[in-house]
C-alpha cells in the first residue's frame, strides 16, 4: 500500500496510489507521489507515465482526518506543500503522463487528473472539487484544464460534479472505458507513445509546457493563499469539522 512503481520493458512507468479506503493522501504522501512521478521521469529508461489507482476511487484529496489530529496549522500547511508538490510533479515530470481515472477523482485527484497530458476514464468515474463546503480554496487551475471557465466557475460555487461522459464531450478527457479494461487501456496509450523517439517526445512535454497559457504553479499557489486565510479565520477547521462529523456547517 501507499506510492508503488512498476517499470515495464516497454519503457513504460506505471505509478499506484493505493491509500485505502478513498485514496485521500497525507501531506507525506502527497510528497511521495510527488517523488516517484519526478524519479520515473528523471529515469532514462522511461517514455511515457501511467498515474492510477487501486481501490474505490482515484483521489479524495487531502486526509482530513489528518487535520484534524493536528494542532495548529502544521497540517494544513503540510497538506498545502504536498499538494503543490504532487500536481507540479505531473506537470514537470520530463515524459509524457497518463492519468488512468476511476470512481471519485475529487479535490487533489483533480489536481492530479487536471496537469495530466492526458486522461483515460472509466465509465464510473467522475470529477469536482467539494473545497468550498469544506472550507478551503484550490484546483480551479486545474479544473479549468478539463471544463470550460463558465461550467469552472458553476463547479466550483456549487460543489456539483462532472462525469467522464461530460469530460470526454468538452474533449478532455481522451476516452471512456469500461472499469474492468481502464488499466489495459491506458497501458495501450502508453505503449503508442512509448513507441515514439523518446527523445523528442521528451522535448515534446517541454515544448507544450512552454506554450502553456497559465503557469499552473503560480496560478495554483495564489488560491493556496485563499486556503490558508479560511485556515486562519476558522471556517475551515469548522467545516472540516461537520464533514467528518456529518453534519453542515453554518
Amino acid at each position: 500500500m501507499g506510492i508503488s512503481t512498476m517499470s515495464h520493458d516497454s519503457g513504460i512507468a506505471e505509478i499506484v496510489v493505493d491509500a485505502p479506503p478513498v485514496n485521500a493522501l497525507t501531506a507525506r504522501g502527497w510528497h511521495d507521489l510527488a517523488a516517484a512521478l519526478l524519479a520515473a521521469g528523471r529515469d532514462a529508461h522511461t517514455r511515457v507515465v501511467v498515474l492510477r489507482a487501486e481501490g474505490r476511487g482515484f483521489n479524495a484529496g487531502v486526509d482530513i482526518k489528518e487535520m484534524r489530529a493536528t494542532d495548529g496549522h502544521a497540517a494544513l500547511i503540510g497538506a498545502n506543500r504536498g499538494c503543490y508538490a504532487a500536481f507540479a510533479a505531473v506537470y514537470e515530470c520530463e515524459v509524457p503522463v497518463i492519468a488512468a481515472v476511476h470512481g471519485f477523482c475529487l479535490g487533489g485527484g483533480v489536481g492530479l487528473a487536471g496537469n495530466a497530458d492526458i486522461v483515460v476514464a472509466a465509465e464510473d468515474a467522475y470529477f469536482g472539487l467539494p473545497e468550498v463546503d469544506r472550507g478551503a480554496l484550490g484546483a480551479a487551475t486545474h479544473l479549468a484544464r478539463l471544463v470550460p471557465q463558465h461550467l469552472m466557475r458553476a463547479m466550483v460555487y456549487t460543489c456539483r460534479n462532472v462525469t467522464a461522459a461530460e469530460l470526454l464531450h468538452h474533449g478532455s478527457v481522451l476516452e471512456v472505458v469500461p472499469g474492468e479494461a481502464l488499466r489495459d487501456r491506458a497501458l495501450q496509450v502508453a505503449g503508442g507513445i512509448a513507441r515514439k523517439d523518446p527523445y523528442v517526445i521528451r522535448r515534446a512535454k517541454e515544448s507544450l509546457n512552454g506554450i502553456d497559457p497559465v503557469d499552473v504553479r503560480r496560478s495554483y499557489r495564489f488560491e493556496q493563499g485563499f486556503t490558508f486565510e479560511l485556515g486562519l479565520a476558522g471556517a475551515g477547521d469548522r467545516h472540516r469539522d461537520a464533514f467528518v462529523s456529518g453534519g453542515e456547517a453554518s
